[in-house]
């Protein structure tokens, strides 16, 4: 058991450490959920049929006597690092969770979090991991209620004692679950991942491998021996192929998870004997490293996480530097905390104690959470640290207005700014980093006879290829949809100029950009005489306004980040570049706009720029930078040819430049989308 559980651990670590040809590295809690449903349902098995009761109060005393001392100090310590490492509006993003997580209601949490997409993203959270330990903790608190009930044993039911019952009832909740699980995941991708019901069938798989064993009679047949022997080590090969071939862009639970999972069974079924694949999971190192292997998964997630804001993560023998720590914490805290607790014959003795503590430390910890939020939003609103929370959500005033609904719906929601008689209209098309550029389209186009149309879906490229978004899990079809009648909208309107642009973050290859490309300006061929393409704006390796706060907040004896700015090429967005060229090659009248020589003059970008903060995260620009860089948006325009407001009018003087809003911007809104659905 121990080197199964190595195993899994090690393909966790790897997946999040950022191995790349172990991206699905992630099976691992897959498998830790099918060995907990092999091992605590034998325990409860055995005690029933031996006893022919189950003591609820001793076992759920022995689990939080196993498992809550190490949760409990690995959220403390993650606290305390956090308060001196991350900068206080980093930190705010963090309680909630550190709350749930001394709970054991993580997986909750994350899955009924609402999606922002200017916000953190789940990712970046140092509580993450602990959303498996949530669904663990809950299956330990349903499955010996469960259990009994399908055994017969309650005496209301008259402890009839009935295996082939209880057979019958894991059976029944595998299928459901599973048909549950890969519902869920298209539907409901959040609920899919992290809830118990849509994980219980590896909990129930786990059981029925027992069960199926505890049936075989020994000594075993030769036949049988061989077929377990193989099946351990193809069981053995599953898991670790799902690691090879999976990866962030699968859609996940589902079926794929059958196949670590079944993986997992095989191993336990052929486990025994001396030419299975127990004799391979029996070497020292595995069997060392699966008696820690849960101290090691508390530790690995914040390590990385806290530990990259101090180091370089391109570099691997300093991400392997703190893979090492995390072993080591683990190795530490196992043979300090967890291993004396555990076996302490004093509290096995009292397990009514163990709960009532056990309870009470929870409740402590989550109200430390609290408080820590309510210390990060004092720290947050001071000084410096105020500029910075500010600059975060420095965003156009687009997303005021609602115009921008992300992944929610796919319907096209119309936001005309200006004069709604205007005789002349440009466009501003695309996704959030296309819309990040209104401040300045809005203020060139402030002019007479002109009106702004503004059509944008965040993180929807603007060119002709659907996509896995890894952040919703699922392909993006609102994407697809919306683009689609997008385009049909813009041919009924002709407007004067369209102005499109996508960020540079998507992982397309070069033959998609181009092909993309092609077939989003053929589609959009005829609907303007005028269609002008941003050059992607150059990303950050960090976040920006991170990167400033940090270094305003950091004590002066630990180490301060470099400084904040970055190269403004990279090798991607050059290969995204000259994609989008060659895709527009074909259309001679569409001109592509660069602005990078004004985010990022001289190849460089800073975060702060002239006492202005550029960035307000990893790929957008402040609202603020974008409206100071109006002028230069028109130049730019100028020299491509694509200013067709100088041809029609003179600009409004500069005292009026603001840009032009609806009036009113949610009824205007409302009449056109009416007027064109």
């Amino acid at each position: 058991m121990e080197g199964l559980r190595a195993v899994a651990i090690a393909l966790v670590v790897a997946a999040h450490a950022g191995v790349p040809w172990l991206a699905g590295g992630f099976v691992g809690v897959d498998v830790f959920f099918v060995l907990s449903g092999y091992l605590i349902s034998g325990l409860l098995y055995k005690e029933i049929q031996s006893s022919g009761r189950l003591g609820l109060a001793t076992f759920y005393a022995r689990r939080l006597q196993r498992l809550l001392p190490a949760l409990l100090l690995t959220i403390a310590c993650t606290i305390v690092a956090a308060i001196f490492l991350l900068a206080p509006f980093e930190q705010l993003a963090q309680t909630d969770a550190a709350a749930a997580a001394a709970t054991w209601t993580s997986n909750i949490y994350f899955a009924l979090s609402k999606l922002d997409y200017f916000g953190p993203s789940a990712e970046t959270n140092l509580f993450l991991h602990t959303w498996s330990l949530g669904v663990e903790e809950q299956f330990y608190l349903l499955w010996p209620v469960l259990m009994l009930f399908l055994l017969g044993a309650w005496h209301w039911q008259g402890k009839h004692f009935d295996d082939a019952r209880l057979r019958r009832g894991l059976g029944a909740t595998v299928v459901l679950c599973v048909l549950l699980s890969a519902s869920l995941t298209y539907t409901s991708p959040q609920l899919g991942f992290y809830m118990v019901f849509s994980r219980a069938w590896q909990f129930a798989l786990g059981g029925l491998v027992f069960l199926s064993m505890a049936r075989i009679a020994e000594p075993m047949p030769a036949r049988l021996a061989r077929i377990r022997s193989a099946g351990g080590w193809l069981g053995l090969a599953a898991i670790l192929a799902s690691a090879l071939l999976l990866d962030a862009h699968t859609p996940y639970p589902g079926l794929w998870a059958l196949l670590p999972s079944l993986g997992t069974a095989a191993v336990l079924a052929g486990a025994e004997g001396p030419r299975q694949v127990a004799r391979v999971l029996a070497l020292p190192p595995l069997q060392a490293i699966g008696r820690v292997s849960y101290a090691w998964y508390l530790w690995h997630w914040p390590i990385l996480l806290l530990g990259l804001t101090l180091v370089d993560g391109d570099n691997p023998w300093q991400v392997a530097g703190l893979v090492a720590i995390s072993l080591l914490l683990a190795f530490a805290s196992s043979a300090l905390i967890e291993s004396p607790l555990r076996h302490a014959r004093y509290l096995r003795a009292r397990p009514w104690m163990v709960i009532v503590v056990g309870l009470a430390l929870m409740a402590c910890t989550a109200i430390g959470a609290f408080t820590w939020n309510r210390s990060a939003q004092a720290w947050a609103r001071h000084g410096e640290q105020a500029r910075v929370l500010q600059a975060r959500s420095d965003l156009s005033e687009i997303y005021a207005y609602g115009c921008d609904e992300w992944y929610q719906t796919a319907r096209v929601r119309s936001c005309f700014f200006g004069p709604e008689n205007a005789p002349h209209t440009a466009v501003l098309f695309g996704d959030s980093v296309a819309g990040q550029w209104f401040p300045a389209v809005a203020t060139h186009f402030q002019r007479p006879g002109w009106k702004v149309l503004v059509l944008t879906k965040s993180s929807c490229p603007m060119i002709e290829r659907s996509f896995f978004y890894a952040r919703i899990g699922r392909v993006y079809v609102e994407c697809d949809r919306w683009r689609h009648d997008a385009i049909a909208l813009l041919h009924e309107l002709k407007p004067d100029i369209v102005l499109l642009g996508s960020s540079s973050a998507y992982e397309f290859t070069s033959k998609e950009w181009m092909e993309g490309t092609r077939d989003m300006l053929d589609a959009l061929d005829g609907a303007s005489r005028h269609i002008g393409i941003f050059q992607p704006t150059p990303l950050l390796p960090f976040d920006g306004p991170a990167c400033l706060a940090r270094r305003q907040w950091r004590a002066r004896w630990l180490p301060t980040p470099a400084p904040c700015n970055a190269p403004a090429g990279n090798a991607k967005l050059d290969m995204i570049r000259q994609a989008i060229a060659r895709g527009a090659a074909k259309h001679p009248a569409v001109k592509t706009i660069d602005m990078d020589d004004d985010v990022c003059p001289g190849g460089r970008c800073d975060v702060l720029r002239d006492g202005t903060i550029a960035y307000r995260d990893k790929q957008h620009i402040t609202a603020t930078f974008a409206a100071a860089l109006a002028p230069a948006l028109g130049t730019a325009l100028r020299e491509a040819g694509l200013d067709p407001a100088d041809a029609s009018t003179s600009p409004e003087p500069p005292a009026t430049s603001a840009p032009a809003k609806p009036d009113p911007p949610e009824s205007d809104a409302k009449r056109q989308l009416s007027r064109y659905h």
